[in-house]
């Protein structure tokens, strides 16, 4: 069997599994591969890069924590972090579940470059700034970037997965399917 490796812009709103008994959307509407599953998962209100594959030893590689494969965010947030606040996550914030691990930590200028709109749209609350990081972490517990950044005090509002180890979600627009050769 050939290995068959594909990257997803996934869609805000749309689960990362192919069916659903709620009838929520899912990659079925997407992806038209037979035998490629997604390799780790993506909340179902965040965005960007899924990696599906057939091939075990990459999926392994992907979501074994051991591995410690960066996973790299475009994270809007409610309020302005102080260096403080991007210094705690940084390091490592305690959760109910533990302490995560070090970060990668970058408080961006602007929002990224060829950002979509989403939709619905983002409806921060009046009056309070808004801004984005980008966070790399090495874990892969249950919403944990909401949770770190929540932490410190930075409600998330938009959740962007831009990298997957040496995969980039690039100029993919939402719902596009790209084969990896």
């Amino acid at each position: 069997m050939n290995s068959v490796t594909l990257l997803l812009n996934k869609p805000f709103r749309v689960l990362s599994q192919f069916t659903d008994s709620e009838g929520r959307s899912t990659l079925a509407e997407f992806v038209d591969q037979p035998g490629v599953y997604p390799a780790g998962r993506l909340d179902y209100d965040s965005e960007g890069l899924l990696v599906l594959t057939n091939d075990g030893v990459l999926k392994a590689r992907l979501i074994d924590p051991r591995s410690a494969t960066p996973k790299t965010y475009w994270v809007q947030v409610e309020g302005r972090p102080s260096v403080t606040d991007l210094k705690r996550l940084e390091q490592g914030v305690r959760l109910n579940d533990g302490p995560t691990a070090p970060a990668g930590v970058e408080l961006m200028a602007k929002a990224p470059a060829g950002l979509w709109k989403r939709k619905p749209p983002i409806a921060p609350r009046a009056g309070r700034p808004t801004c984005w990081i980008a966070l790399t972490i090495t874990e892969g517990r249950n919403r944990q970037v909401r949770r770190m950044t929540a932490a410190v005090g930075l409600p998330t509002l938009r959740l962007i997965r831009c990298r997957v180890g040496d995969f980039i979600l690039g100029d993919m627009t939402p719902g596009q399917v790209r084969e990896v050769p």
